[in-house]
């Protein structure tokens, strides 16, 4: 059985793999692979594990007679015609509730990156600007007895609901079913869309990238919240009109706006990079030990059990 990953993961899935006779391959460049190098790889391969970068795609599951799983390392597949690796019965799988903690604890201090103005604090004393403590200098505002709305209720969003609780703040989630668990530990209540964007001080954003949720937050949407509330986006960028919400940051229509992933990553609009109004990371909401080591144990566990003959653990499908 050979296996191909289109990066260098943790080295737990080498050692599952390793311990189950399953060899395996690996892109060595700190880079996604190009997409020549990955056609030629995967030709002979009984099962992949790309990463989000690689688009896999009808035409490149084609190139992959044997493949019997793609086990993506990550708890979103956006990048992977699913459809069609089902007609060829290849199982599709991810990595959910091994990243929900990392992001749940990223999403919260994104938001109090923003409430709290670090960007602007931190490049005032790096700056060697700092002259001492002033009454109205940087004031930012709290996160206690502010509305917190959770824009997608799954995992990821119940785990940043509970931690905005904890801070006193008051939940409303928008969600396509009804989040009992959330509503009867945190007090949550279900609102409908604009309810959420036009009362919520803060915005969290955790729905899937699919077709139906691509600029699900449009022009028309974002012109519904409060200019004093802050936005913050740790699920995928193509789900914000980017270029709009830019323009609604330059004019102050939007106090604030944290961004973990963009909506052309990994460019990223010279237009934001000039906003002081932001803070900008470099998609690191899994980025922990505990996180991309469960990552990788888990893409490699669903490999072996499929190359085994039993089911995968989180097949998509």
């Amino acid at each position: 059985m050979k296996v191909f990953i289109t990066r260098d993961i943790p080295e737990v899935a080498y050692k599952l793999l390793k311990k189950n006779s399953i060899n395996f391959d690996y892109y060595k460049e700190n880079r996604p692979i190009p997409k020549n190098i990955l056609q030629k790889k995967v030709i002979n391969s009984d099962a992949l594990i790309p990463l989000l970068t690689e688009q896999i795609d009808s035409h490149l599951i084609d190139q992959m007679p044997n493949c019997k799983v793609i086990a993506n390392y990550a708890v979103g597949y956006n990048n992977i015609d699913v459809e069609y690796a089902k007609s060829k019965k290849i199982f599709v799988t991810n990595t959910p509730d091994v990243l929900t903690e990392s992001t749940a604890d990223l999403t919260i201090a994104l938001v109090l990156a923003c409430a709290r103005r670090l960007y602007e604090a931190e490049r005032i004393v790096r700056l060697q600007k700092y002259k001492g403590w002033k009454p109205k200098m940087l004031l930012g505002v709290e996160m206690k007895g502010k509305v917190f709305g959770i824009l997608g209720a799954g995992r990821v969003g119940s785990a940043v609901a509970a931690r905005a609780y904890s801070f006193g703040s008051i939940i409303i989630y928008y969600d396509s079913q009804k989040n009992y668990d959330l509503e009867s530990g945190f007090s949550a209540k279900k609102v409908t869309l604009n309810t959420l964007l036009r009362t919520s001080d803060f915005i969290s954003i955790h729905l899937p990238l699919n077709k139906n949720t691509h600029h699900f937050l449009n022009k028309e949407r974002l012109s519904l919240i409060k200019p004093t509330s802050i936005l913050v986006n740790t699920a995928r960028g193509e789900i914000i009109d980017e270029s709009f919400l830019i323009k609604m940051l330059k004019k102050n229509k939007i106090r604030s706006a944290g961004f973990d992933v963009y909506e052309n990553e990994p460019a990223i609009s010279k237009e934001l990079l000039k906003l002081n109004n932001v803070v900008l990371l470099p998609h690191i909401g899994s980025a922990t030990e505990e996180a991309r080591n469960g990552m990788a144990e888990l893409a490699a566990r669903n490999v072996i059990n499929v190359l085994q003959g039993k089911e995968p653990i989180t097949p998509v499908y």
